[in-house]
């Protein structure tokens, strides 16, 4: 579906990405910090049969064209349900049932399955940012109007994009991840350093204990990755799944992980643990991907259960190479309050909302400011009692 709005602009909706070209879609997410919302990312999601309408996730992504040159677009969705999303609107959904008004489905502005900060609109450099912006705003206004679409909601949003965003109508719901900042480390004992004597004691042990387990630590990127590699991250990340019944709900495909070869491995990070006597088949590994300072811990798996494996293959060892390749910010990825232990305070990001039902909006504008300050409330909360020196500051 395609339409005019003035002779400047045509805005169309597109139901694969694979029909904009990977050169004019990444010409726009290059300069973001985030990797999520780049072409081959959100592409294989939906080549792999990842995020697609049978799986409750079919694309249609707003773009914004004048002439023939692409000059904004946002990724988004029409959800039939809340699944993969780690923000849980489901008291929402369920005050609207009560309320006989339907919440499913909905519009919705995330990198699928990917609980990280940094979601925006792409608008190319030089353009009119504002204008553009309220030209898309008021685009998906009439998009959810006309296909009955009971709201819609961005998460994970930029911090900066949030601020525009609420000028033009949305509201902020407050929530928190964990997240490690680099404080000018040099070594990974510089980051041991910076905790009490206690978790300094627990990190090393818990590190010894991998090694005594007779386990080699190894970081392979780039040219190192092969598909292989990747194919075996799906059995770990399929098996974790399994082991974690309903919150480990499984959404990528092994397809997805293979897809990853060979053009993307210049973003992926893959953390593997070797046994003595078996150098070339890893018996646990954990999946990151990185751009620019950043690095994101996503995936992991093991073949047994050994201890300690996991903060060493999720947590330390990655922070070790954070160091070593000048990473600022390390987002391990959704859940646990054991993160905070181990470098990660409680850190906000926000999710942002917009009900066209008039009594639905109302409720949410009514509540959400004594909803967020619950929020910081419990950020504050678990940031009380982190194991650093007092002299170091969350």
């Amino acid at each position: 579906m395609v339409e005019q709005l003035k002779p400047r602009y045509t805005v169309a909706w597109i139901h694969r990405l694979a029909e904009i070209p990977q050169a004019e879609w990444d010409a726009l997410a290059a300069p973001l910090s985030t990797p999520f919302l780049e072409w081959e990312w959100l592409n294989n999601m939906e080549t792999s049969g990842s995020a697609t309408a049978k799986s409750g996730w079919m694309p249609c992504h707003l773009t914004i064209w004048r002439d023939r040159s692409l000059v904004a677009v946002a990724p988004l969705y029409v959800k039939g349900h809340s699944y993969g999303e780690f923000t849980f609107d489901h008291q929402w959904a369920d005050l609207a049932s009560r309320l006989g008004i339907d919440y499913y489905p909905k519009l919705l502005g995330m990198s699928p399955f990917t609980p990280a900060e940094g979601y925006r609109f792409l608008i190319a450099p030089g353009e009119d940012e504002e204008e553009l912006t309220g030209l898309m705003v008021n685009a998906i206004d009439h998009f959810c109007d006309r296909n009955h679409l009971s709201g819609c909601n961005f998460l994970y949003v930029d911090p900066e994009w949030r601020k525009q965003m609420e000028q033009f109508g949305f509201v902020s719901w407050l929530h928190h991840s964990f997240i490690w900042q680099n404080q000018g480390y040099q070594t990974f004992d510089d980051y041991l350093a910076g905790f009490n004597a206690n978790q300094r004691r627990n990190i090393k042990r818990e590190r010894k204990a991998v090694t005594q387990a007779g386990l080699e630590m190894r970081v392979i990127t780039g040219e190192a990755l092969g598909r292989s590699q990747l194919s075996l991250m799906y059995d770990y990340y399929s098996d974790t799944c399994e082991k974690f019944g309903w919150w480990g709900s499984k959404y990528l495909t092994r397809r997805f992980f293979e897809q990853l070869y060979p053009t993307y491995t210049h973003r992926v990070v893959l953390v593997a643990a070797y046994a003595e006597g078996n150098p070339h088949h890893p018996v646990g590994m954990s999946f990151c991907l990185t751009k620019g300072q950043n690095l994101y811990g996503r995936y992991w798996g093991s073949a047994q259960e050994i201890d300690c494996l996991h903060f060493d293959a999720c947590y330390y060892t990655p922070i070790e190479w954070a160091i070593n390749q000048g990473i600022q910010v390390f987002d391990p990825g959704a859940g646990g309050r054991h993160k905070k232990r181990r470098g990660f305070p409680a850190t906000p990001n926000y999710s942002l909302h917009r009900f066209y039902n008039p009594r639905l909006m109302q409720i949410f504008t009514t509540h959400i400011d004594e909803i967020n300050s619950m929020e910081q409330q419990e950020i504050d909360d678990i940031n009380i009692n982190l194991p650093f020196k007092d002299s170091i500051k969350s």
